[in-house]
């Protein structure tokens, strides 16, 4: 029997795909859920699983290929003689207990090939089940659990990796001038896109503000390991900014809001953007409703948007919407910039590197750590004095952070 292979439904305003990479070759095995193929929209990349076992017998569109929901990608043979046979299994402890905890094809062939029991790894899927990620976290946590050798090297802090895109090459050749041309990912087309929109459909403007980090500096050294103990996650910078936004949005929610047309949106919820960096490209996760989250809630989710950005498993849903972004350039070293706006966003708040600085306080002139502010805001909705007493308003919140904890 033969089945067909679709491009399955598209998340709405997607209009068509690229097809990436084929993970299977004609005449290859497939077994139940394996992912065939990664297609690509402007914003996620979406895995083709194969709804049952067989051969691969037939690829309609190549690698590079656009394509639209419904459309015919491959014909797998699913007839019984065609299957694979399955491997026999002799005393193997670690593969019977997957028989009672629910396990995809390629968690249970990492498993296996790594000796790893499944009642030992936390599922952290939809119903507890143990996803791809579950297993390489683990195995990342051995590997630095092991004994280290003799030298010890410590990262820098607030530091971020510099992220390469391996999928281009760097040109080379002997003569020291070669060119490569290379057509853009669908997330790069897409981010050009709405960034040419940004700056040409508002009237946009930026504002600047320092703020002395010393406190937030302070209250962070002082309570981490606490922080840590407690919840298994860092205490960062960028929940403290999460904070001090939202709390002066409720003061000034013209910044909180949108055009539409001739009409302006008021949203009555905080849904943050929060800009990264990933091997794709710029994309902006977003935090739902996260004037509900406590700090603790704030980091758990900005760690999972990293891990998700890095493996590309972030959803549509995930990247859609939001009311007001953030972006941190400062873990890159910027010290100042304008960030761009994030239509039909107006307004994007800009981190920057925190410096010694000398400053005047009481009259003398006292080191302090100190960082700049951007703001940048469509001034068809926004005044110029609300967009000052907004920024104004975050300063305040992160030199005073006991404000922030205690909601006054």
């Amino acid at each position: 029997m033969s089945l067909e292979i679709r491009v399955p439904t598209l998340p709405e305003s997607v209009a068509d795909a690229t097809l990436i990479t084929w993970h299977k070759q004609v005449g290859d095995s497939i077994e139940k859920d394996e992912n065939l193929v990664d297609l690509e929209t402007d914003k996620v990349v979406l895995e083709v699983p194969a709804p049952k076992a067989g051969i691969l017998s037939e690829i309609i569109v190549q690698d590079g290929s656009t394509v639209a929901s419904g459309d015919l990608l491959a014909k797998i043979n699913t007839e019984p003689g065609s299957l694979p046979k399955a491997p026999v299994v002799v005393e193997d402890t670690s593969m019977q207990m997957s028989h009672d905890i629910p396990l995809s094809p390629a968690v249970r062939r990492i498993i296996f090939e790594n000796d790893l029991d499944p009642g030992l790894l936390t599922g952290t899927g939809k119903g507890g089940r143990i996803t791809k990620s579950d297993v390489q976290d683990y195995l990342a946590q051995q590997s630095s659990a092991a004994p280290a050798p003799e030298v010890k090297v410590e990262p820098a802090p607030e530091k971020a990796p510099v992220i390469i895109n391996k999928a281009i090459p760097a040109p080379s050749s002997s003569s020291g001038r070669s060119e490569q041309r290379v057509p853009m990912t669908r997330l790069r087309a897409k981010v050009a896109e709405r960034l040419l929109q940004a700056q040409q459909n508002a009237a946009m403007l930026t504002t600047f503000n320092e703020v002395n980090m010393q406190s937030v500096i302070d209250l962070r050294k002082q309570y981490q390991d606490r922080f840590i103990a407690k919840h298994g996650v860092k205490l960062g910078f960028m929940s403290f900014f999460i904070k001090a936004s939202i709390e002066a949005l409720k003061l000034f929610p013209a910044i909180n809001a949108s055009i539409d047309g001739e009409d302006i949106i008021y949203h009555g919820y905080y849904d943050v953007g929060i800009a990264v960096a990933s091997p794709r490209g710029l994309i902006v996760p977003v935090l739902r409703d996260a004037d509900q989250l406590d700090f603790a809630g704030i980091e758990k989710n900005i760690v999972d948007f990293g891990e998700k950005s890095k493996a590309g498993t972030l959803s549509y849903e995930e990247l859609n919407g939001g009311t007001f972004t953030i972006t941190n350039g400062g873990i890159f070293g910027s010290m100042l910039s304008t960030p761009i706006l994030n239509p039909p966003q107006c307004a994007i708040l800009g981190m920057h590197a925190i410096t010694e600085r000398p400053v005047v306080e009481n009259g003398e002139i006292v080191i302090r750590p100190v960082m700049y502010l951007a703001l940048s805001y469509d001034h068809r909705l926004v005044d110029g004095r609300d967009a000052v007493q907004f920024l104004y308003a975050i300063k305040e919140g992160l030199e005073s952070p006991a404000h922030l904890l205690l909601n006054i």
